[in-house]
């Protein structure tokens, strides 16, 4: 049987002390092996002394929850780490990106997203459809989120053939690539608005650096 998964990770709130809120999703055809991969990555973790925690950018780049303890020059040398591991997969992104003060209200927002994603979807039909069925990874975050997600799937897909499952990052290495594609392209937006600070030049450089060194290569797997 033909599967497909789809992982999806977001960032941002639906409060105004964040900028901007996106929305990622990565897809990967099962019959692809990965675990292969996994292993080099993990292998190469040990080989540099660091520590083999569950990817999560956000708490990397700051140095909180399970990186309090780990130092700036382990939290670069992790990120590159992943970065590498990442770019070797097989998988296909596509990530969704707004600016929230030009949304009147959280209802507008995600409205904009519902139509959005159907729209990716009918455009992308001849490649999802051929699969019989499609396996949808989400963390249960924001309600939301969960609403336009089954919305719009079932309403451009169907219902038959769509299973959900509940995705902790901590579990699933396809799930932290998505949390990495969101968070490579905020500070993409970070970059271009002139809005990124002292945590991007650190772990990313100047705008040239993290063009050639993250995004270029990360785009290389976008629809």
């Amino acid at each position: 049987m033909a599967e497909l998964s789809v992982f999806i990770d977001e960032s941002g709130n639906s409060r105004r002390d964040s900028k901007y809120y996106l929305l990622t999703l990565v897809f990967h055809k099962q019959d692809e092996d990965i675990k292969s991969s996994i292993g080099t990555y993990e292998i190469s973790l040990i080989d540099r002394g660091l520590v083999n925690i569950p990817f999560h950018i956000n708490p990397l780049l700051r140095g909180n929850d399970v990186y309090a303890s780990v130092s700036v020059r382990d939290r670069v040398r992790l990120l590159s780490c992943f970065r590498a591991f990442a770019n070797k997969l097989p998988f296909k992104y596509h990530t969704f990106s707004y600016e929230k003060r030009l949304y009147e209200n959280d209802a507008e927002l995600f409205g904009k997203i519902r139509r959005d994603l159907v729209l990716f979807l009918f455009d992308n039909l001849d490649t999802i459809q051929p699969y019989e069925t499609v396996k949808i990874y989400y963390d249960n975050g924001p309600e939301e989120v969960t609403r336009v997600i089954h919305s719009a799937f079932e309403y451009a897909l169907g219902r038959q053939g769509i299973v959900y499952r509940n995705c902790p990052p901590t579990r699933y290495r396809l799930q932290q690539v998505a949390d990495y594609a969101c968070g490579i392209e905020l500070a993409s937006l970070k970059y271009e608005r002139a809005t990124s600070g002292a945590t991007e030049a650190l772990f990313f450089g100047t705008w040239r650096e993290f063009k050639k060194n993250f995004l270029k290569k990360l785009r290389q797997h976008a629809v």
